[in-house]
């Protein structure tokens, strides 16, 4: 049984809240909204004809794709025994994020698609045939869309669109940090992108210019060459329109009339460039491929590549490091007018270590965290000479400083968890650092873990990074000189 939330007309169209109304029906999905009055509908797109991997599938002389002819890209396998569109469906359809879903493809493949989710536990109701046949026919994205916002009396909802043929690099993306995003930015709309590796084409994408400070799309190139953009940042068909943007379809549509204009590039390019609209982005620290025409060779490569990358898809443990600060001259700086001069050493460090796990762990220090006593005399005796702050406070300050960073710089974490454990031998309360060499390190490795770089967090703002988590979460008394000093392993002279 399904259970489906219904929801009157006037809270369908934001005049008012309502009492939601509990209705059975078929086998299906678990829906509901993600927040009240707020309603967020998904459209997969699958209606393409690939006609150049299809051909070339159908033509292979090795027998190897023989039971492939005829399959539609979205339903080709992919890692870890699924197929394209399982991936997708998978993060769609863990968290209960949107009043409802709905395919749209083409009378051509329709009934893989049916069949795809009669097993799939998909509605079949709430798949849209557009019924094009061959790419001479076919409609086109835009007009798939308008037929989907018709069809389903889907113009009031802010509605989430995503190719669902393309591959997404890391299957344990999270969709919920999108939906998330988009509802802390009401004022725009939202186009995820990611950052090309070395051997994409730039003319093989759209590409945006993001603002590095509000996220806010200025510019859209479709297809550029090198020379027109410094920008790697490719946008895919990943975009949530507000029901506002979506009104602005039909005008596109009577400006557009034919197929090769209406496409989500073309569509993108004129709401950022022509109407000004407010689009933000939100980068994610994966990739997408097998995106639009690709070839069997394509498909083949990206295969074996992420197969193999499923398959290393590291159990190994990562390690960092972040050394003790000494001051030469100026610790305090109070007697030098503002004036330092530190470095760091090599002797005395904080070493974190961080591993993927099926629960996020923080994993108590021995020494520094002790939870075990011989005696209340050992309990008191410790206490009084070591204090009560050890160093997990530190690695759940730095975790949770982390995630609200990234959320609001529109970084998009993918959905692992970990263990976090750390050891230092860095002596307390010296004057060496010790609390900030913990967080620098933890820093280090959840920027590995979740494959982010100094791009994504730049090394300027580490430093200011630390210090927050330290002043800000921990209500600790410290200044900028040891965190400048411990990101960037270097010999520092500062003058305020």
């Amino acid at each position: 049984m399904t259970i489906t939330t219904i929801l009157s007309e006037s809270c369908r169209r934001g005049r008012g809240c309502c009492a939601a109304l509990i209705e059975l029906k078929e086998p299906g999905i678990i829906y509901k909204n993600a927040m009240v009055g707020h309603n967020l509908v998904c459209v997969i797109f699958t209606a393409g004809h690939a006609q150049r991997l299809s051909k070339e599938i159908e033509n292979d002389q090795t027998g190897k794709y023989a039971h492939l002819k005829g399959v539609p890209k979205a339903l080709l396998p992919s890692p870890q025994g699924k197929r394209t569109l399982d991936h997708w469906w998978d993060a769609i359809n863990r968290r209960q994020l949107f009043s409802d879903v709905f395919l749209v493809t083409n009378a051509d493949k329709y009934k893989y698609f049916e069949r795809w989710a009669t097993a799939s536990d998909f509605p079949v109701g709430n798949i849209i045939n557009d019924g094009s046949t061959t790419p001479a026919n076919s409609i086109g994205a835009l007009a798939d869309l308008e037929l989907a916002l018709r069809t389903k009396n889907l113009w009031d909802y802010d509605i989430l669109i995503i190719a669902g043929d393309m591959v997404f690099q890391d299957s344990k993306f999270d969709i919920a940090q999108v939906v998330d995003y988009f509802s802390h930015k009401p004022d725009g709309d939202l186009a995820i992108y990611y950052e090309m590796e070395e051997n994409e084409s730039t003319t093989s994408r759209g590409l945006v210019e993001v603002c590095p400070e509000s996220n806010r799309i200025l510019k859209f190139l479709e297809k550029p060459s090198p020379e027109e953009t410094a920008s790697r940042n490719a946008s895919v068909v990943f975009y949530t329109f507000r029901s506002s943007t979506i009104q602005m379809l039909l005008k596109y549509l009577h400006e557009f009339p034919s197929t090769e204009q209406r496409t989500f590039g073309a569509f993108m390019s004129w709401l950022i460039n022509v109407q000004n609209v407010m689009v933000y982005g939100m980068k994610l620290p994966t990739g997408f491929q097998l995106i639009g025409q690709v070839g069997l060779k394509d498909y083949e490569s990206w295969l074996s590549y992420l197969t193999s990358q499923a398959e290393k898809e590291s159990k190994d443990p990562i390690y960092k490091r972040a050394y003790a600060r000494v001051g030469l001259m100026g610790n305090p700086s109070d007697g030098f007018n503002g004036k330092t001069i530190s470095l760091s050493i090599a002797n005395f460090w904080a070493e974190v270590t961080i591993v993927e796990s099926p629960k996020l762990r923080l994993i108590p220090h021995p020494l520094n965290d002790p939870t075990e006593f011989g005696s209340m005399a050992d309990l008191h005796g410790i206490s009084t000479k070591e204090g009560y702050l050890g160093g997990l406070r530190l690695l759940q300050a730095t975790c949770k400083k982390f995630y609200s960073f990234c959320a609001k710089r529109g970084i998009a974490l993918t959905r692992r968890n970990f263990t976090l454990s750390y050891d230092t031998n860095i002596p307390r309360q010296v004057g060496l650092a010790g609390s900030s060499a913990i967080v620098t390190a933890t820093l280090k490795c959840l920027i590995a873990f979740f494959n982010l770089s100094d791009h994504d967090i730049p090394r300027p703002l580490q430093p200011q990074f630390i210090l927050d988590v330290e002043k800000d979460e921990l209500l600790i008394n410290a200044g900028l000189q040891d965190r400048v000093v411990q990101t960037n392993q270097c010999r520092l002279h500062l003058q305020t």
